[in-house]
């Protein structure tokens, strides 16, 4: 996968956009650039998968979803394939290669409402994958400056 690089303009666009309902004449305004210009750079983004507008949720704000993380190691080292495979699960908001003692690190949306409980996803979800050798769950009770899509 190419990275792209940012240029200085990209930057400001997407700083700005924290608020993704900021209309493009604003942002284009405050750079003193075109509407277009700040259009066609954000949909370049976009395309490019550098940048995604999208809706997020504080998951402590929302009293029935609880976030996990699980740090997973794999008896494979083929760490992007199962990576991939993992995010195909309900709840899942994303995984990780990281280093340290685990291989992967998963970020799970749960909520009891929805019956996807922490034994639910054990239980229904991870193990339609094969290949993993242990998890160790750390349940968020509480969080700063977290931000997820919803889910479920």
């Amino acid at each position: 996968m190419n990275k792209a690089r940012l240029d200085e303009t990209n930057k400001q666009i997407i700083r700005l956009l924290s608020d993704g309902r900021r209309p493009y004449s604003a942002i284009a305004e405050e750079l003193g650039i075109t509407e277009n210009t700040v259009r066609s750079r954000v949909n370049k983004l976009m395309e490019d998968g550098v940048l995604r507008i999208t809706g997020l949720i504080d998951p402590g704000q929302v009293p029935s979803v609880q976030l996990a993380y699980m740090g997973i190691k794999t008896a494979t080292m083929d760490l992007d394939r199962k990576a991939e495979e993992l995010t195909t699960l309900t709840g899942v908001v994303s995984c990780s290669v990281v280093t340290g003692r685990y291989d992967l690190m998963l970020v799970v949306e749960l909520s009891e409402d929805e019956d996807s409980s922490l034994l639910n996803f054990f239980k229904n979800e991870l193990v339609k994958v094969d290949g993993i050798r242990s998890v160790e769950t750390f349940l968020v009770y509480q969080s700063h400056n977290l931000a997820v899509p919803f889910l479920l």
